[in-house]
C-alpha cells in the first residue's frame, strides 16, 4: 500500500472512474473488450517482404559459398587477365620474328638487285629460259596422239566381274601418261591441263583430281610428239595391254579409244610452282 499517493490517479473531468487513460495499456484493454463483444478488427495481411527478404539472404549466402569453393581461395577473374597477357606476349614475339624476317628478306632483295647486271645473274637467267620449255611453262602444239578412257556402260547387275574393273582408276591414267613420256612426248595434257613433273593424279570418289581440281570421266589424254613412236610405246606397255583386253571383254567393256591427231594443243602449265620439302636439322 502506497503512502502519500493513490494506487491509481483520480479520473479527470468527464471520465468514468473505470475508464483507463490513454497509452498502450488503454489500447490493449479496448482491443480486449472489442474482441469480447465480437467487434474485432481483421488482422493486417502479412507483407511479401517478410518472406522474400530471408530467401534472398539465403540465396546470396549460397552463391558466396559456391564461389569460395570454386576459387579455392583465389580470385576467380585472375585467370582471364593472365591468359590475355600470355596472348599479348605470344603475338608480340611472333611480330618480332616476322619483322626480323622482313628485314632479312629486304636485305636479300637489295643484294640481288645490285647484282642484276652481273654475269652470274645473266647466266642463271639464261638457264631459266632454257628450262621453261621442258618444264612445261611454255605452250606446245603439233601432231600427236589422243586417248580417251571411260567407265564401263555396264551396271553391277549386268556382270559378275568385280566392280573395280568397270571404272577408270588413277593408275590407268598414270599408265597412259607414262607411256607418252617414254614415247618422247614433248607435252602431255589430261582434260586439257598441262602435266608436269610435280602434277599429282588422284582418285576422289567418282572423279579424278588434277592439281587440286576434280574432273569427271571420260578422261581425255593428249600428247604432242611423233604419232608412230607414241603409239608403239602405248602398245608395248603391259599394263595398258591388260586394260585394252578388258575393254574388249563382253562383261567388262571398260572404255578405250586411241586416235592419231594432226594438231594437238598443250597450254603452258599455270599451276603453283612452290615446293615443300624437308630440311635437315643440322
Amino acid at each position: 500500500m502506497s503512502t502519500g499517493t493513490d494506487v491509481r490517479p483520480p479520473a479527470g473531468p468527464g471520465e468514468s472512474p473505470e475508464a483507463p487513460r490513454g497509452g498502450a495499456p488503454a489500447r490493449a484493454l479496448r482491443a480486449l473488450r472489442r474482441a469480447r463483444s465480437g467487434d474485432a478488427t481483421p488482422a493486417r495481411p502479412r507483407s511479401p517482404w517478410r518472406v522474400g527478404t530471408p530467401l534472398m539472404v539465403l540465396l546470396s549466402g549460397s552463391l558466396f559459398a559456391v564461389s569460395a569453393v570454386n576459387s579455392e581461395g583465389t580470385d576467380l577473374r585472375a585467370g582471364r587477365y593472365t591468359d590475355l597477357a600470355s596472348l599479348v606476349q605470344a603475338e608480340a614475339k611472333a611480330y618480332e620474328e616476322l619483322r626480323a624476317r622482313v628485314e632479312d628478306l629486304t636485305g636479300q632483295v637489295s643484294d640481288l638487285s645490285a647484282q642484276v647486271g652481273s654475269r652470274d645473274v645473266q647466266r642463271v637467267q639464261a638457264r631459266v629460259e632454257e628450262l621453261r620449255d621442258p618444264s612445261g611453262l611454255t605452250p606446245r602444239e603439233g601432231e600427236g596422239v589422243r586417248i580417251v578412257l571411260a567407265d564401263s556402260p555396264l551396271q553391277a547387275e549386268d556382270t559378275t566381274q568385280p566392280l573395280k574393273f568397270l571404272i577408270v582408276h588413277q593408275q590407268d591414267i598414270q599408265a597412259v601418261v607414262n607411256a607418252m613420256w617414254r614415247g618422247g612426248a614433248s607435252a602431255v595434257t589430261v582434260q586439257g591441263q598441262r602435266i608436269v613433273s610435280t602434277t599429282g593424279i588422284k582418285c576422289e570418289a567418282n572423279s579424278v583430281t588434277l592439281q587440286g581440281v576434280p574432273y569427271p570421266q571420260p578422261y581425255v589424254i593428249e600428247a604432242v610428239g611423233d604419232p608412230e613412236v607414241l603409239a608403239a610405246s602405248v602398245d608395248g606397255d603391259p599394263y595398258l595391254s591388260f586394260y585394252r583386253q578388258q575393254s574388249l571383254t563382253e562383261d567388262i567393256q571398260i572404255g578405250w579409244e586411241m586416235s592419231v591427231e594432226e594438231e594437238v594443243e598443250a597450254p603452258a602449265y599455270d599451276g603453283l610452282l612452290d615446293l615443300s620439302y624437308a630440311e635437315p636439322l643440322a
